[in-house]
């Protein structure tokens, strides 16, 4: 991998960033105790690997039937990051009101997954244009999988133990927030070609 500060940057802030699981992992944890919402969060990890292991499947099998995927996968991939870097600047604070109601468990969790938009696009983005370049082993793309799921884990689990504090420094702070991961997200973008 050329530039590991951009893929870990893109990786940060686009996992860390409010979403679907982030913030209903938040909503359930201050609605049902931090302990109590590990089973839906632990749904959502389930899900975020069967996705990315997907994604990795789909990338590689492209990759050998079209090798000349590469330059559009990445301008693909530049045009999505710079889209999300638009967003996060324009986007408003999330509320609690904002969450769709949900049950707490563990199927919840996972076929979150399979209607997130946000994940199912950083994923596909994520292991076609920092990953299946550069690495196409099993091994390697199972290890890439796992760590990007743990990642996961750790933002969902941050959100859901540190959400209310989490949220008023978001509210609070939301423009220079929004300023700082926008820039992160196109120096991302602008990276993928050098």
């Amino acid at each position: 991998m050329p530039d590991i500060a951009a893929f870990l940057s893109y990786v940060l802030v686009t996992t860390f960033t409010p979403g679907p699981n982030t913030i209903m992992s938040m909503s359930n944890a201050s609605r049902y105790g931090f302990k109590k919402s590990i089973r839906f969060i632990i749904g959502i990890i389930c899900g975020f690997f069967i996705i990315f292991v997907l994604s990795s499947i789909f990338s590689v099998a492209l990759y050998r039937l079209i090798p000349s995927v590469k330059s559009v996968m990445t301008v693909i991939g530049a045009a999505y990051i710079l889209w999300l870097a638009w967003k996060t600047y324009k986007s408003k604070p999330h509320s609690m009101d904002e969450t769709h109601k949900s049950t707490n468990t563990f199927m919840a969790g996972l076929a979150l997954q399979f209607v997130n938009i946000k994940l199912i696009l950083y994923a596909i983005t994520t292991v076609s244009t920092f990953i299946v370049p550069y690495y196409k082993s099993p091994l390697a793309l199972i290890s890439f999988c796992a760590l990007l799921t743990f990642i996961g884990f750790l933002a969902n689990c941050s959100w859901a133990l540190f959400g209310a504090a989490f949220q008023k420094f978001l509210v609070k702070n939301d423009r220079a927030v929004n300023i700082v991961m926008s820039l992160l997200l196109v120096y991302c973008a602008v990276k993928l070609f050098f």
